[in-house]
């Protein structure tokens, strides 16, 4: 008689693959709403530019060089009380960071925030 028994009959096995298989179509269905708020994000920026409501990223990163010189590390786009705002981390030299917020029509800095990184 085999000492090994075939747990995927057994009832805790069943319970623990029906709690795997939750978990995992709950990510999937994380991932995919998560995707499709990206993707409205992009939509919504492409119109803004489009519109004329705000300026092109690369010219915003050229306007704000002369403060902050570096690498885009994080960008985001937001609608803040009727503004859009550019929202930036940008990487200098030697690891400081520096936090910009930055109107997204006219490219006028808003708030900057300097710290070593």
């Amino acid at each position: 008689m085999p000492i090994v028994s075939d747990l995927s009959a057994t009832p805790r096995y069943e319970r623990l693959m029906m709690k795997r298989a939750l978990v995992l179509f709950g990510l999937i269905l994380g991932l995919a709403t998560t995707a499709q708020a990206d993707d409205d994000d992009q939509y919504r920026a492409l119109n803004a530019l489009n519109a004329g409501e705000i300026l092109p990223l690369g010219v915003i990163l050229q306007m704000v060089a002369s403060v902050a010189p570096g690498v885009p590390i994080e960008v985001e786009l937001e609608r803040d009380d009727g503004l859009w705002i550019y929202s930036l981390e940008i990487r200098g030299q030697r690891g400081r960071i520096v936090e910009l917020e930055v109107d997204a029509a006219t490219g006028t800095i808003l708030e900057i925030e300097d710290y070593e990184g």
